[in-house]
């Protein structure tokens, strides 16, 4: 039961911590703006590449890094909103997406342009588990990634429920031509829609890099399943998203469980399958997700 654990559930989790932040922003951006935003990916891999400088440049933590990769991937994401999608927001939501995968490319190519294609580690060295969780392996990155992760979430719901700003977000969201009468800014709440997506991209990137490697395509690459738990909660939720990143994450590993035979059940190399699987799922038999939110 503890090597179950340790192999499976504890990784899932930590693993779903990231999905679940990445899949928030791609929730509220839809619910908001009405489009999905297929650059999300790529906006979390520069806000984790912008902390790797403040790493490389100071010698801190990525940690301390996160404040200055959250403030630069926030101005990163309103230049894109005002250069980019403000001038089509008039437009059918496809022009808008196919805009994103614009963005998307050119991102990735910055990043490879500065800090080039090799993986990159935050810091060097193994992690090992912490002794005083034994006999649970519980690595000191996996608390961080936790712990950041709760911290962040805490912090949107203060947002969403306790201030002004976070319930013109919920009215607009709910209904922008009703928010636009009652006289609620709508370009106001839009640019703080793109503050905490990028503020959480940035975060999920960075924790990312924390427990693997930095990678040019790494936001790419976690793109589909962060979609995949968005809709599996319930596009246009934050809270679904939330479950819908952690279940998923469970989901993707415990589908390497030896179920059968002493083999994993699923290859680990196809994991990534999982998400497109219950994405597909969803889509066919609840395209509401489980929280009943918007049908992409």
């Amino acid at each position: 039961m503890i090597e179950f654990v340790n192999n499976y559930v504890i990784p899932g989790l930590v693993l779903g911590s990231i999905y679940a932040l990445g899949a928030i922003g791609v929730s509220m951006i839809y619910s908001i703006l009405r489009f999905a935003h297929f650059a999300h990916g790529d906006l979390m891999t520069f806000g984790a590449y912008v902390a790797f400088a403040v790493v490389t440049a100071l010698g801190w933590p990525p940690v301390a890094a996160m404040p200055f990769a959250l403030v630069g991937t926030v101005a990163a994401a309103l230049a894109i909103d005002r250069f980019a999608y403000r001038p089509f927001r008039r437009s059918r939501p496809i022009v808008v997406v196919i805009a994103s995968f614009g963005v998307a490319l050119m991102i990735r190519a910055a990043i490879m342009l500065i800090w080039g294609v090799q993986p990159e580690p935050y810091v060097q060295g193994i992690n090992p588990p912490l002794e005083s969780f034994e006999p649970f392996r519980i690595q000191e990155k996996h608390i961080v990634i936790v712990v950041v992760t709760v911290v962040l979430v805490t912090a949107l719901h203060v947002l969403l429920t306790r201030t002004k700003i976070g319930k013109a977000m919920r009215a607009m969201s709910d209904d922008a031509d009703l928010a636009r009468v009652t006289g609620i800014g709508t370009e106001r709440v839009i640019a703080w829609t793109w503050v905490v997506g990028a503020v959480l991209a940035a975060a999920a990137g960075i924790l990312t890099g924390i427990d693997t490697l930095l990678k040019p395509y790494m936001g790419w690459d976690l793109l589909l399943p962060i979609f995949a738990a968005a809709i599996l909660g319930g596009l246009g939720r934050p809270y679904g998203a939330i479950v819908g990143g952690l279940v998923l994450g469970v989901i993707q590993e415990l589908s390497s469980y030896p179920l059968i035979s002493d083999e994993p059940f699923i290859t680990p190399g196809y994991k990534i399958g999982i998400a497109f699987a219950i994405l597909v799922i969803m889509l066919i038999w609840r395209p509401q997700g489980l929280l009943r939110g918007r049908v992409l």
